[in-house]
């Protein structure tokens, strides 16, 4: 799919999800990718590379636009969605970008993956004044309206996800020895930083061993074993899908059973528990802030009645426990939900605006207790969790909402 454009027109995101908006009477206003009868959303993800177990976000959003467009409008006004491959590559992050800004003129970029990628094209967009909107990766950096006021994060940042594991860890096993798998770039190194500062600078020594791997690399199985021989018996997993998957396999096969915390980017049945093998799994900690829509304690809620008969209508061949859908489908009714504030003035400006001013929303398929807020000085949209682990082929939630303040 590498270069190929992917077009959907869709109207009104989000039907489902909120009741009709009515804007007020104002003069309307428009930007680039914005008009009466349009709005042009841009987005990048990898359908294709060691990352493309992601690209089913985009295609979940693509999904969303197809049912919304038998719903009528945001405001009257069809969407332009217009997605490229970058392949989790930063060049090419940049040149699809480029494109989508200079030869699309796309209104905004929305929800692109990765932290690499979007570290990369942070500076242009910030430069251009296009919104870098509620990317998708939890890096700390994304929140800092000073510095990059067109960049806004969207999903719990790392760094406080990295300190609630050390939090519990020292709660729950204060004589931990601890290994840790960690991809070898920011989106790692963010994670490992915020379990430094939960395990605080007299318990750091507790980390007997880190091992780290490039995106690049086939398998992670020599780390593995070499974790294993340290003596480790506390396992922080610091991985994306592919690898999350080979790391619970190969701890499985030779017989390491560590107490195993999974970073929430890869607490997916479908992509990772499932390829791994689901008696592998068990017990595996995670920190969730979205429902698992398989879980039957979500059975008959509102938001999940309406994401299954979403999935039925628009697709039904994909795989209900891969949760990258849940998130895709979660994440667009945010920015819905954004653009029916934005109502006529849909400037790029006004748009960050409104992006900055979410008031306890509560997005589809959130976890009850957690709520989407953000300010003109508080980019993180999500700043709350539940740590749960994997029980049979759904989560056993414990402990209370944990958030930011928390650690």
């Amino acid at each position: 799919m590498t270069g190929i454009k992917r077009r959907t027109v869709i109207a009104g995101l989000g039907v489902l999800a909120a009741a009709p908006f009515a804007p007020a009477i104002a003069q309307k206003r428009y930007d680039d990718g914005a008009s009466d009868s349009e709005i042009k959303i841009g987005n990048i993800m990898p359908y294709s590379g060691n990352a493309s177990a992601y690209g089913n976000i985009g295609r979940t959003h693509e999904a969303v636009a197809k049912m919304v467009n038998e719903a009528g409008g945001i405001n009257g006004r069809k969407i332009n969605f217009i997605t490229y491959d970058d392949g989790y590559s930063p060049p090419k992050a940049v040149e699809m970008v480029r494109k989508l800004v200079e030869e699309d003129k796309v209104l905004l970029v929305f929800n692109p993956l990765g932290t690499p990628s979007n570290t990369a094209i942070q500076r242009y967009l910030n430069t251009r004044k296009v919104p870098q909107l509620f990317v998708a990766t939890g890096a700390s950096k994304w929140g800092n309206p000073r510095q990059f006021p067109w960049t806004i994060g969207w999903q719990p940042d790392y760094v406080t996800e990295g300190a609630i594991y050390a939090k519990h860890i020292l709660a729950t096993k204060p004589d931990a020895k601890i290994g840790v798998l960690m991809q070898n770039d920011d989106y790692g190194k963010d994670y490992f930083n915020g379990f430094k500062q939960g395990l605080g600078t007299a318990n750091e020594r507790k980390i007997v061993q880190l091992s780290t791997y490039e995106v690049t690399d086939p398998t992670v199985d020599s780390q593995m074993i070499q974790l294993k021989n340290s003596g480790a018996d506390v396992f922080f997993n610091i991985t994306t899908p592919k690898f999350a998957a080979q790391a619970i396999r190969k701890a499985a096969e030779i017989a390491w059973k560590p107490v195993h915390y999974l970073n929430n980017v890869s607490s997916s049945f479908g992509t990772v528990f499932g390829p791994a093998g689901i008696p592998a799994s068990q017990d595996i900690v995670t920190a969730l802030y979205r429902k698992d829509i398989n879980d039957p304690q979500w059975r008959g809620a509102a938001d999940v009645t309406a994401f299954l008969a979403f999935m039925a209508k628009y697709m039904p061949n994909a795989n209900l426990k891969d949760d990258v859908h849940n998130y895709g489908y979660c994440c667009s009714h945010t920015l819905l939900q954004t653009l029916r504030q934005a109502g006529d003035n849909l400037t790029r400006e006004n748009v960050m605006k409104e992006a900055a001013n979410l008031k306890n929303f509560e997005a589809p398929l959130l976890l009850p207790g957690i709520k989407i807020n953000t300010s003109p000085t508080d980019f993180y949209p999500i700043q709350a969790v539940r740590l749960a682990r994997v029980k049979g082929e759904s989560f056993e939630l414990f402990g209370e909402v944990l958030s930011n303040e928390s650690v």
